[in-house]
């Protein structure tokens, strides 16, 4: 039997209709790569991958080669793209089982390179180019990079087939920001012309996160990486009505308690919130420990019963309050939608990092492991 205090819904149904509407607007003979990456953003890496892996994503992109080996275990045989760091020793591992990592130093490939030669084994890799981020990759304007990409191509232990870089501000639709963009397009061009010229095979070439595949779709090249979008939120709310999608997530918990306090009573941690006249307050069964942001503290909102109810007080690791005093039918037992819908008021992750002041990534990826994913269709 299954018995709930906070539990997270998780839509297929909603994911394969995010799937179809982004898979329609890229540009046509444009691969899919889905990220899948921190627990697929919270929704369940295995269930998102599998789903999509059906619906026909040609790649799935993840953060960490063990990220890479559950998926494997979980039945992905479509191409992994490990987009950050793994540790050399770990070659013959990620030849055995057919994923890609991503080259971003001479230090890293060279050291790559000899483990997979010491284990007899080649690894398939990706060359990731730094056009602006400043984080990993080969430096797109250092006269050095194309010439030594070309040795790295000649290194038999390395195969590489593909080529990407990652844009720092395609989310953000301002002249500013399109013409940085657009700037780190050209310099990756540049690199990626200048290989082929030399006569190196570059494979694949991906440069667009969701943002970029929605604003720049001249960028498309061979394939776009596609993250939040496929989880129905947009990157940012210029492009919210580019496409047809919807959250696959819901939250909810339970009401724990409900009880009257007088005027002048204080509630939570902090003492951070003081009832201005008699008030019902509502205990709740969800807090940080689950993902619920600490920072919503007396700013954020749940729906019972269809109303929309504000959190009162400093958020508590494993529960939190709600002022009930205009829903008089509130009971213990009650559900309380904390991400989701209800009747025609809605309350979404948008909303929350709104009011935590931070981003929609960050407080989707943030729900926690022992928050159960339920699997809806």
């Amino acid at each position: 039997m299954d018995y709930k205090r906070c539990w997270a819904s998780v839509d297929l149904a909603a994911l394969s209709q995010n799937y179809r509407s982004i898979r329609r607007f890229l540009t046509p003979g444009c691969r899919y790569l889905a990220i899948v990456k921190a627990d697929g953003y919270g929704h369940g890496a295995a269930t998102v991958a599998s789903l999509l892996q059906k619906e026909g994503a040609d790649w799935f992109g993840v953060a960490t080669m063990e990220e890479a080996l559950k998926l494997r275990r979980q039945g992905i045989y479509r191409p992994i793209l490990v987009l950050g760091y793994t540790d050399p020793t770990a070659a013959a591992v990620l030849a055995s089982n057919t994923i890609t990592q991503t080259l971003f130093s001479e230090e890293y490939a060279l050291q790559l390179a000899q483990e997979a030669a010491r284990a007899g084994c080649t690894v398939d890799c990706h060359v990731k180019i730094d056009t602006g981020m400043s984080r990993l990759g080969f430096e797109a304007e250092n006269p050095g990079t194309v010439p030594l990409i070309e040795k790295l191509a000649a290194e038999s232990r390395l195969h590489l087939t593909g080529i990407f870089t990652h844009f720092a501000v395609a989310d953000e639709d301002t002249e500013v920001s399109r013409e940085f963009t657009e700037r780190q397009f050209t310099l990756f061009m540049q690199v990626c012309n200048r290989l082929q010229a030399a006569g190196v095979n570059v494979g694949l070439r991906h440069c667009c996160n969701s943002a970029g595949t929605l604003l720049h779709p001249d960028y498309h090249l061979d394939m776009c990486r596609i993250g939040l979008s496929q989880y129905g939120l947009d990157p940012d709310p210029c492009m919210k009505d580019l496409l047809q999608i919807r959250p696959a997530m819901s939250l909810y918990t339970v009401v724990s308690m409900v009880k009257e306090i007088p005027a002048g009573a204080t509630v939570s941690y902090g003492r951070q919130y003081t009832a201005p006249s008699p008030r019902r307050i509502a205990t709740v069964a969800i807090g940080y420990a689950d993902g619920y942001p600490r920072a919503l503290s007396n700013r954020a909102e749940m729906l019972l019963h269809g109303k929309r109810a504000p959190v009162v007080g400093r958020v508590c690791m494993d529960q939190l309050m709600l002022d009930v005093t205009d829903i008089p039918e509130a009971r213990m037992g009650d559900i309380a939608v904390a991400a989701g819908c209800e009747g025609d008021e809605s309350i979404t992750f948008d909303d929350w990092a709104r009011w935590a002041g931070t981003i929609n990534y960050e407080v989707l990826c943030g729900i926690s492991k022992r928050v159960p994913r339920l699997i809806s269709e």
